[in-house]
């Protein structure tokens, strides 16, 4: 009988109690049969993602929720990871980073990060060509790309062909960069766009073209006609770019499919997933919108048999909890339960000559009374036929505390459970 492994992540599902879920997590309140179903056959624990105390951005998590870990070693950053998974030009030297459309008062105070999330690709394609048109910084060429909502990647290239300096800080207040990672900083009140500041002298050059092209960006923006629309339309106007994640060099990293000896595929929708799944060697496949939960599970029951590991990524949790919306919370996993788990059962009920194990957790913690990445600990599900239960019944952070597989890091979780599977008389 063949065994296949399915490993979905929910982005930002851990949480903690909720006011407005009469002190329960989203995951406790939500109704979740499918959910349950699998836990009964299960094993429950706890994951932190990348250590205690650091609260990671998807990116760096993700990576360790996939084995990889950097504790001790520079990472290469976030905007090159998305300028791979948006099939941008990056070459070694370059300078990419994540950057977010953002909303700013005349004193460039930050009034929505993400320029009230109501940004459709029309009004995102036509502030890029007008920065493109408009922007000019000297010696430097740049590419600039829109790609899921409020998300844009920049790459800046040196015309002579130089290389640019990483080692420079974000303008956007809300992470800080350490070696590399970056990590979430708690909401405040009131946050500022931030000047970028060079931390190494090969890297000046760096905090210069940033800063730069962020004032410009401001400028060129403030009474652009797209803003104009935009008001008039009663949506948030688009005036900034925030920078974040700077990197300029290549990733080379161990496939996963050697470190590990099985066929990985992965059902990724968002630039930073699709560039892990590129840099690791995984299988991508077309998730179509993040939200289309039946057709993911429909790709996924129909792939199955060309791999041995399938990681999935779903996206929905994080953004309510980012937006503080505790409700919204729970219904994105009672949706997730019931369009994407739910006909994948079914489907794999009908392949009998397939062996299911499901490894179930998060990337990282966004609670919703916090609107922010925090290193709250993850549940983690292990499930298949053979999996001797231990009083887990459902997939919450309450069963996560009282699991026999207890507290661990996000780079164990994948050697782990394969321990655990092989301790079942499976060999992988």
């Amino acid at each position: 009988m063949q065994k296949k492994i399915i490993y979905v992540l929910l982005d930002g599902i851990g949480d903690l109690p909720h006011p407005d879920l009469d002190g329960l997590t989203p995951l406790e309140a939500a109704q979740t049969p499918n959910l349950d179903l699998i836990a009964h056959n299960g094993v429950s624990g706890e994951v932190t993602s990348v250590g205690k105390g650091i609260a990671p951005q998807s990116d760096i998590a993700v990576f360790n929720m996939l084995s990889y870990n950097f504790k001790d070693q520079d990472y290469f950053g976030r905007g090159v990871v998305e300028c791979i998974g948006c099939n941008i030009d990056f070459k070694e030297g370059n300078l990419a980073l994540r950057g977010n459309f953002a909303t700013i008062d005349q004193n460039k105070r930050i009034i929505d990060r993400r320029a009230g999330r109501k940004i459709s690709s029309s009004d995102a394609t036509e502030v890029c060509n007008l920065i493109k048109e408009k922007v000019i910084i000297k010696d430097i060429e740049f590419f600039i790309k829109p790609t899921i909502g409020h998300r844009v990647i920049l790459n800046f290239r040196k015309k002579d062909g130089g290389k640019l300096g990483d080692n420079i800080t974000n303008t956007d207040p809300a992470y800080d960069k350490i070696n590399g990672m970056g990590v979430a900083m708690l909401d405040k009140d009131e946050i500022y766009i931030t000047e970028s500041k060079n931390k190494d002298i090969e890297s000046k050059f760096s905090a210069e073209i940033v800063n730069s092209f962020t004032n410009q960006v401001v400028d060129v923006l403030r009474d652009s006609k797209i803003n104009k629309k935009r008001i008039n339309a009663e949506l948030l106007p688009i005036n900034c770019i925030l920078l974040r994640d700077a990197g300029n060099r290549y990733p080379h990293i161990q496939p996963i499919n050697d470190k590990f000896n099985l066929n990985f595929a992965s059902l990724v929708d968002m630039p930073v997933e699709i560039g892990i799944s590129k840099i690791l060697g995984i299988t991508p496949y077309d998730a179509g919108n993040f939200n289309e939960y039946e057709l993911k599970s429909k790709i996924l029951a129909d792939k199955i048999n060309n791999h041995d590991f399938f990681y999935v990524h779903l996206k929905g949790p994080d953004e309510f909890g980012h937006d503080g919306n505790a409700l919204g919370k729970k219904k994105s996993i009672e949706e997730i339960d019931a369009h994407f788990f739910k006909p994948l059962i079914e489907e794999l009920n009908n392949k009998e000559d397939k062996d299911i194990y499901f490894i179930i957790s998060g990337d990282h913690s966004t609670p919703c009374i916090k609107k922010a990445h925090t290193d709250d600990p993850i549940p983690l599900l292990v499930s298949g036929n053979n999996i001797i239960n231990d009083g887990t019944f459902r997939f919450t952070e309450e069963y996560a505390k009282k699991g026999k597989i207890g507290k661990i890091l996000g780079f164990e979780v994948i050697n782990q459970s394969l321990n655990l599977l092989k301790n079942n008389k499976h060999k992988f």
